[in-house]
């Protein structure tokens, strides 16, 4: 029996940094944890917001499920591409709000694979309770001097154009 040596992953060498992008590089890296940081944030908060009002069979997550899905109908795939959520774990969430009443489900007449969802009338009360959330928040931003409308609309627009070139990234790197 003959040992083979591993075979050796080439990785290649991020592209070299110019020194007036470093700082460039570092403030890019510093939003990129901002944002993970203000993801985790956000759930923690719907999360303290759920204990407080005693609603405890919904995460988090679930909570931004039924928000995002609001008055509509859809599939999971739908969620899926338009960005909210990853596809196993929309699935495991849709199933999940169902089992807890959270959520009506229906075959699609159309595609009998694909499954509609919409709101319960308890799943419109957790919708509504993130909403308020939402609205109190936003209305303390304003309030405090966080910030105001000009801010957010160049926030909003900012992180977009990272939104769309990072789908881009994806979509056309090879």
């Amino acid at each position: 029996m003959t040992h083979q040596s591993p075979v050796a992953l080439t990785v290649p060498e991020p592209p070299a940094i110019a020194p007036e992008q470093t700082a460039f590089m570092a403030r890019y890296l510093e939003t990129l944890t901002l944002v993970e940081r203000l993801h985790r944030l956000l759930l923690d908060v719907i999360k303290d917001e759920f204990e407080r009002l005693g609603v405890l069979e919904v995460n988090p997550v679930q909570g931004l499920l039924l928000f995002n899905v609001g008055n509509h109908e859809v599939t999971a795939g739908e969620l899926k591409s338009r960005g909210y959520y990853q596809g196993s774990n929309v699935s495991y969430n849709l199933k999940k709000l169902v089992q807890l009443g959270y959520m009506h489900h229906q075959r699609c007449q159309i595609d009998r694979r694909a499954v509609r969802v919409r709101l319960t009338q308890e799943g419109r009360r957790i919708r509504d309770i993130v909403g308020k959330l939402f609205a109190t928040h936003a209305l303390g931003l304003v309030e405090k001097g966080v910030m105001g409308f000009g801010e957010i609309e160049e926030i909003t627009a900012t992180l977009r154009q990272v939104e769309r070139y990072w789908g881009d990234q994806i979509r056309y790197i090879y």
